[in-house]
């Protein structure tokens, strides 16, 4: 007979590896992601796709967009990022792009990755008019451009749009809407919402600031009917005053000024068709004082 020598586990103190060469959790996790983050097809153990989620931190890292809805049209906000004093001035918007007559969106991320979105967007808003020689809803164009989107993360060789967007329109059935889409392909329809970088801060101050709530709510409900009887929608000037008081909080302590900022509302002429307008530099700085000026009122009260 022959007897195994070899100490038991809980005997070999001596010969187990320290427990310093072990990796930790948070290790084992960083690997697991390396294994499964150089492909948008394949999904990690935990059911994430990570190249998805890395696009989505791009856009953490754009410029603000603030989008909200009013009664009487949609108001959007951007951020203007100017990376230097020699770049000439752009001739046309960078951050908002009308996609038809009555649709227009906003752009956080990748430029050069919204251009071919935007174009897919136009040459359905074209063909749809043109095949049922009405426009488009607001909805459906949306949802044209996230399944082009989502695409991107499901066949191998392609990568995810590095950009995100807040689409602002007008439809017969449904007035005007607000959506937001993100490199996922997911869109959903908001109030009022903010996309790029300090999104999170701006968000909190539009539950605090959009419409009046209940006495007895700490929290703005936008999912149940009733509470969305509770709120009052601002008007299109109200709006604009609560989009540049969420960029000054999202802007990291810059001073907010007219080329700092851009100022987008869409609203219905007299004949009841859309008017896209950003505003010029002198009709934003009256904005901006009126936020000022309000701002210091609050303040001494």
């Amino acid at each position: 007979f022959f007897f195994d020598q070899r100490p038991s586990a809980t005997t070999c103190n001596d010969q187990c590896p320290p427990s310093s060469t072990l990796l930790t959790t948070k290790e084992n996790e960083r690997t697991m992601a390396r294994r499964y983050d150089s492909s948008t097809t394949t999904f990690s153990p935990e059911g994430r796709l990570h190249q998805v989620e890395y696009a989505i931190e791009a856009i953490n890292n754009a410029g603000t967009s603030v989008g909200i809805l009013a009664r009487d049209g949609v108001v959007m906000a951007s951020e203007r990022k100017v990376t230097s004093g020699l770049l000439a001035p752009a001739r046309t918007s960078e951050k908002t792009y009308k996609l038809c007559p009555h649709a227009t969106c906003t752009v956080a991320g990748l430029t050069a990755d919204a251009n071919i979105l935007i174009d897919q967007a136009r040459l359905r808003a074209g063909r749809y008019a043109y095949q049922y020689q009405e426009p488009i809803p607001i909805e459906n164009l949306v949802e044209h451009v996230c399944n082009y989107k989502q695409a991107y993360t499901q066949y191998g060789g392609l990568r995810p749009f590095g950009v995100a967007f807040l689409f602002a329109g007008y439809d017969e059935q449904h007035g005007f809407q607000l959506y937001q889409s993100d490199p996922s392909g997911n869109y959903s329809g908001w109030k009022a919402t903010v996309i790029g970088a300090n999104n999170q801060a701006g968000k909190s101050l539009l539950k605090a600031d959009y419409g009046k709530k209940s006495e007895g709510d700490d929290e703005m409900k936008t999912d149940d009917n009733d509470a969305s009887e509770e709120i009052e929608m601002p008007d299109v000037a109200e709006a604009l005053r609560l989009a540049v008081k969420v960029l000054n909080k999202t802007m990291d302590g810059a001073v907010a000024s007219a080329d700092k900022l851009e100022l987008f509302t869409m609203s219905l002429d007299d004949q009841g068709n859309c008017v896209h307008k950003i505003l010029n530099a002198k009709e934003a700085e009256v904005v901006i004082k009126e936020v000022e000026a309000e701002t210091a009122t609050s303040g001494d009260t």
